[in-house]
């Protein structure tokens, strides 16, 4: 048997198991969202390690003091985030 919830704002019924699961995804946690922070970051990381390990040699000079900055950017946003769970 699926359980209802009266829902005011539409009128009507709405499964309990939909609305918890709206609920979740319109209203994630501080966690969720740190988590999704930081799995951003990681990202951009393996990404600028990639283009320097895979592409540097078709890098010019500016090109790779972009690739360098945007490195060094994420790992300093990266720490920035762990300290602020660590605290």
């Amino acid at each position: 048997m699926i359980r209802m919830i009266k829902a005011p704002e539409i009128g009507g019924l709405v499964p309990k198991g939909f609305a918890s699961t709206t609920m979740d995804i319109f209203n994630p946690k501080k966690k969720v969202i740190i988590d999704m922070i930081m799995v951003q970051l990681l990202s951009l990381i393996i990404v600028f390690m990639g283009v320097l390990a895979f592409a540097n040699h078709k890098l010019d000079a500016a090109d790779m003091s972009y690739v360098m900055g945007g490195l060094f950017f994420s790992l300093l946003m990266l720490g920035g985030v762990y300290g602020r769970i660590a605290r």
